[in-house]
């Protein structure tokens, strides 16, 4: 970089500084172009971005956030299949758990206590534990958070074990208690320890937007201990409050909405022929003619069939209605960006499958599977899974039904529906046969229990064998023993690979 005549002089006198000015300014140049990104100038003018805290940021766009987007998902069609559609593949028929001790006999009796327990965990006495995963999961996408509560109950309720979950949305944590709190802080309801731990939720008695809860004093709020919530949110920074998944597409989906509306009005302004008798000059108009219908009444308004009459009307004239396109190519975009924002597919989202095969389909469904599985197993689990598990084993223990404080678990996620079963099916097959993964791992990855399938197959198996029935390895051969298909390769050898078989001939 050449000096300019500033830096000459100073260098007549003082050539080190000099130096040292030439070496910063080409440093500073350097770094600006090698971040584009942070240039200021005409292109990047009214660029807004403020260095505030995920924390601060929530604080003030957090509740308007989540109430704009429950209004769309109530009114805006692709809001609300969006949230469907992540709902639908995080939780589908519902995360599994199944006790993993080592001790048969003692996994055996949690897994039945817990399938009897799930029939009766929802507080409000309607869902099971799966359609509490269904809800919980439903609030997390839709308002960015949820609250899930132990509640103990007494013996004398008789309940499988002494336990329940109540469910609150994020509106209960009170966002009004933030700031220094003794040793503590507070932060938007969620109060901290010294060591930046959760202590307490503030939580209100009542819902804030319920009238009823308001008038009966049910605004204030008082501290739960942190070790009765599961706080379920998807942590994007070191926040400790969650924002609607939706949020980057909001202004989208109601740009959209505006959009749509405008194009119906017009569908239908060109869709009227109408006809004005007008006067046979201006002179008889006047400046501006009123326009009315047969009672005398303004018309204001495009109709069907309508026929006004200007003053002094002698001609008539019809509207020429002109279709204008585009309308198929902009909703098209915006719903590509919609869906991005969502992270769900756009044929996910719009059921649109004109511009797929089956490659590029499959393809894409392997990104949206490879989030879904991160949001199960990195967040979901371990944020409500986990210490609903932590909590009904406790309860399970300190009511005598089972004999030790802790069991381990392990979850089986709902199984991802194939796009071609045959050959998800041959994959497995080989995965299993190569050694690479246990019958058990397959069978719990379609969302099952792999110790109930495995019993259930050898209790198939047992009813065959009374019947004289063979089951062989090979699928299509369910036979009679002794058969011409039976599976005993010296009366029935594999056919040569060469040849075609005897269905396949046919």
């Amino acid at each position: 970089m050449a000096a300019n005549w500033f830096d000459r002089a100073i260098a007549s006198v003082a050539p080190r500084v000099a130096a040292r000015r030439v070496m910063a300014r080409q440093a500073f140049e350097t770094l600006a172009r090698g971040y584009e990104g942070a240039a200021r100038g005409r292109r990047t003018e009214g660029w807004r971005a403020p260095g505030s805290s995920a924390d601060t940021e929530i604080g003030v766009a957090g509740a308007l956030l989540r109430d704009r987007m429950r209004d769309l998902v109530r009114n805006n069609p692709h809001a609300a299949k969006a949230v469907a559609v992540l709902v639908n593949n995080i939780i589908g028929a519902g995360i599994m758990p199944r006790a993993a001790s080592g001790d048969e006999a003692l996994d055996r009796r949690v897994d039945a206590l817990f399938e009897r327990w799930t029939a009766e965990c929802d507080a409000d006495g309607q869902l099971d534990f799966y359609g509490l995963q269904t809800l919980i999961c439903r609030e997390m996408v839709e308002a960015g958070e949820v609250l899930v509560r132990r509640r103990l109950r007494r013996e004398v309720d008789g309940l499988a074990v002494p336990l329940q979950l109540q469910v609150l949305e994020a509106d209960f944590l009170d966002a009004t208690k933030s700031g220094a709190l003794g040793a503590g802080r507070l932060v938007q309801g969620i109060e901290f320890d010294p060591v930046g731990k959760r202590r307490a939720y503030w939580l209100h008695a009542e819902h804030p937007g319920n009238a009823w809860g308001a008038l009966n004093g049910g605004l204030g709020s008082r501290p739960v201990p942190a070790t009765d919530i599961a706080h379920v949110y998807e942590k994007q920074r070191t926040q400790a409050r969650g924002v609607p998944w939706g949020a980057p597409v909001i202004r989208a989906l109601r740009d959209l909405d505006d959009y749509e509306v405008a194009e119906i009005v017009r569908k239908k302004t060109e869709a009227c022929v109408t006809a004005i008798v007008f006067g046979d000059d201006e002179a008889q108009q006047g400046i501006a003619p009123a326009v009315v219908d047969a009672d005398g009444n303004r018309v204001e308004q495009f109709e069907p069939g309508l026929i006004a009459y200007a003053r002094g009307g002698k001609d008539i004239r019809f509207n020429q209605p002109s279709a204008t396109g585009g309308y198929g190519e902009y909703k098209r975009a915006s719903l590509h960006t919609i869906s991005a924002g969502f992270r769900v597919p756009y044929e996910l989202l719009t059921g649109d499958l004109s511009q797929v095969n089956y490659s590029s389909i499959r393809a894409g469904l392997v990104e949206f599977r490879r989030m879904i599985d991160a949001v199960q197993w990195q967040l979901f689990i371990p944020m409500l899974c986990a210490p609903v598990w932590r909590w009904f084993i406790e309860a399970a223990w300190a009511a005598g039904q089972i004999p030790v404080p802790d069991v381990p678990v392990e979850w089986s996620p709902p199984k991802f529906e194939a796009v071609d079963p045959q050959k998800d099916a041959m994959a497995n097959l080989l995965a299993i046969r190569s050694g690479t993964m246990t019958l058990a791992e397959v069978i719990a990855q379609q969302g099952r229990n792999p110790d109930a399938v495995l019993a259930e197959i050898a209790a198939t198996n047992a009813k065959l064998d009374a019947l004289g029935l063979v089951l062989d390895s090979d699928p299509r051969r369910v036979t009679k023993t002794g058969s011409a298909q039976a599976s005993d390769p010296a009366t029935n050898p594999e056919p040569d690979p060469g040849q075609p078989d005897s269905a396949q001939q046919d």
